[in-house]
């Protein structure tokens, strides 16, 4: 129960952070506002790695690398569930299928009869 606590008392000091960064950056353009974009991408990248299994990972940089965009909305939706407590455990290879496939976009069917 301890680990649990700790882990929320980070993720807060985490977001606490972010937050001061985003602050500062919006004050100051360049280099400010790329520091807080890489601290932004190491914390996603931290709990990615916290919360997949080296299976998941693989499966999901290779969705990323066909389709970039469709990759970083399971990654944002990765980190959602994580950071709002509703993942228990690491998700595994089948559990990374699964949610691809609910995620993934709804394929436009064109059939066409001819007569």
């Amino acid at each position: 129960m301890s680990e649990r606590q700790d882990d929320d008392r980070l993720e807060e000091l985490r977001e606490q952070k972010m937050e001061e960064l985003q602050d500062r950056a919006d004050g100051q353009p360049g280099e400010a506002q790329e520091a807080a974009q890489q601290q932004a991408e190491a914390q996603k990248n931290a709990v990615l790695r916290q919360h997949l299994t080296d299976e998941a990972r693989k499966r999901l940089n290779t969705v990323k690398m066909s389709k970039p965009d469709f990759g970083e909305q399971v990654e944002r939706q990765v980190v959602t569930l994580a950071r709002s407590g509703r993942l228990q455990g690491k998700i595994d290879d089948e559990k990374m299928k699964q949610l691809l496939q609910e995620l993934k976009p709804d394929s436009k069917s064109f059939d066409i009869q001819r007569r």
